[in-house]
């Protein structure tokens, strides 16, 4: 049975007029971009951290890392104050590192939420070495949930450098090229963007800068085209992915939740959903699964605004056939 993509898209509020969406059922996944070209490639946000979930389990089973690989052996850090930061704990956001990276230099935190709000702005842009000399001494909370990005750029940081291979170059060839995401990609600079790269906008609708850096690819740096979010689909569902045990839940995350390594686990009326979203300054997106009941959605907006609720709800319709 066709799945209408047009139904799941009108299901968003107007403010949402250039969508990229993929869904699957049955085995099969399809994809439509809407507003835009077919060709056209968006900012994934924090969906950047389920795919590097995906290329640390990889890499585990290469039997290149452990889960008790510290970061300051891997990084030669041992001044650090995260040097004892073990990866298993990264992954599942239990390091007890902060949210962001702490203030440095004439950028600091508050700073680049300013500009990012008032004049869309990036507010990262850091190299890998930056990154490690900026948050050498961030604060370490309990080893407890707190969703950390600067926890996740530490992490594709070290599963690529124990690889021998840059964060971009590791996720390209262990994780998009296996699962034929041929038009996604990690820019570190502006001009690494495709002429078919989507500007995104603020709720509000003001133009955004390009999430771009590499540093922030592992956390939220990833752009992908709407054939890409079919492709991700079909590989979680098939069991294909590369490091697909990194939506197995292991550990309690936020409330009722359950967390692999980056994906979150509900429950939902019944079934069980392995979802991750993100927010970008002009991106917004959702990306679920029902393993058990082979359905999947994703979706990507090139306006910030969130839609999780949108997504959960399109798992159930697409269960009962009602798209």
């Amino acid at each position: 049975m066709s799945i209408d993509l047009a139904k799941i898209r009108d299901s968003l509020n107007a403010r949402h007029d250039r969508v990229l969406v993929a869904a699957s059922r049955d085995g099969e996944s399809q994809w439509r971009a809407f507003g835009v070209p077919d060709r056209a490639d968006a900012e994934v946000g924090s969906v950047s951290k389920g795919l590097t979930g995906l290329l640390y389990r990889d890499a585990i089973e290469r039997g290149e890392i452990t889960e008790d690989l510290t970061l300051g052996d891997a990084l030669d850090r041992p001044e650090a104050s995260w040097a004892g930061v073990t990866l298993g704990s990264l992954a599942q956001h239990r390091s007890g590192l902060p949210r962001l990276q702490p203030d440095g230099g004439e950028r600091s935190q508050w700073t680049r939420t300013w500009r990012m709000w008032r004049r869309g702005e990036n507010p990262y842009g850091e190299s890998v070495e930056e990154l490690l000399d900026l948050a050498a001494d961030a604060p370490l909370g309990k080893p407890r949930f707190s969703y950390s990005n600067l926890g996740f750029e530490l992490l594709g940081a070290t599963v690529a450098r124990q690889a021998g291979l840059t964060y971009a170059q590791a996720l390209r060839t262990r994780v998009l090229e296996p699962l034929g995401m041929a038009g996604s990609y990690v820019p570190s600079k502006p001009c690494d963007l495709t002429a078919d790269a989507l500007a995104g906008r603020s709720r509000a609708g003001r133009l955004h800068e390009p999430w771009v850096g590499e540093a922030i690819g592992p956390a939220g740096g990833v752009r992908a085209t709407a054939p890409d979010l079919a492709a991700l689909l079909t590989g979680l569902l098939e069991g294909t992915a590369p490091g697909v045990s990194a939506l197995d839940p292991t550990h309690p995350a936020q409330g009722a939740s359950r967390i692999g390594a980056a994906w979150l686990t509900i429950a939902v009326k019944g079934h069980e959903v392995t979802w991750h979203n993100g927010m970008t300054g002009g991106f917004a997106s959702f990306v679920g699964v029902d393993r058990a009941a082979g359905v999947g959605i994703a979706m990507v907006s090139a306006t910030a605004s969130g839609f999780d609720a949108v997504g959960i709800k399109a798992l159930e319709r697409l269960r009962k056939g009602e798209v």
